[in-house]
């Protein structure tokens, strides 16, 4: 069975496309999860994608995905800056962790350029865009491989 990547995405990333297209770009989420998929099937991986607006939902996720993933690629949103809660719930998840934001949060706002999340991360990628799930997709392939 192929290894499977659970993509989470935070907060208001089910409104991608529609908001501030000119920071996050047009594509939709169900844009980014079709294209992950696809790339995933021919890196030999599967893909579970998940966006929820809830910081609980997300932790809840992240502890399941420690008896069935073997690497999470999240995009915490806002929740980048303030959760704890999202911190505490990878630093007990095993598998590889790599952490992906559309625009480059370090040209934004100044409390933008912390990320909790990035402590746990074995990598960060941040202003390629959507393309920045492909990279992250390609870059757990190539350390998932035996």
């Amino acid at each position: 069975m192929a290894p499977q990547v659970l993509i989470l995405n935070g907060p208001n990333l089910n409104l991608l496309g529609q908001r501030q297209p000119e920071i996050y770009g047009a594509e939709t989420l169900a844009d980014v999860e079709t294209a992950c998929a696809a790339l995933a099937a021919s890196l030999g991986l599967g893909t579970d994608c998940r966006q929820s607006n809830h910081e609980g939902e997300l932790v809840t996720w992240i502890q399941d995905a420690r008896a069935t993933a073997a690497a999470i690629i999240i995009n915490p949103g806002a929740y980048s800056h303030t959760s704890v809660a999202i911190l505490d719930a990878l630093n007990a998840y095993d598998g590889l962790v790599l952490e992906v934001h559309i625009s480059n949060i370090h040209q934004r706002e100044a409390f933008r350029h912390h990320s909790y999340v990035s402590r746990r991360a074995e990598g960060v990628i941040a202003g390629f865009g959507t393309e920045g799930y492909l990279l992250a997709l390609r870059r757990a392939a190539s350390l998932l491989a035996p």
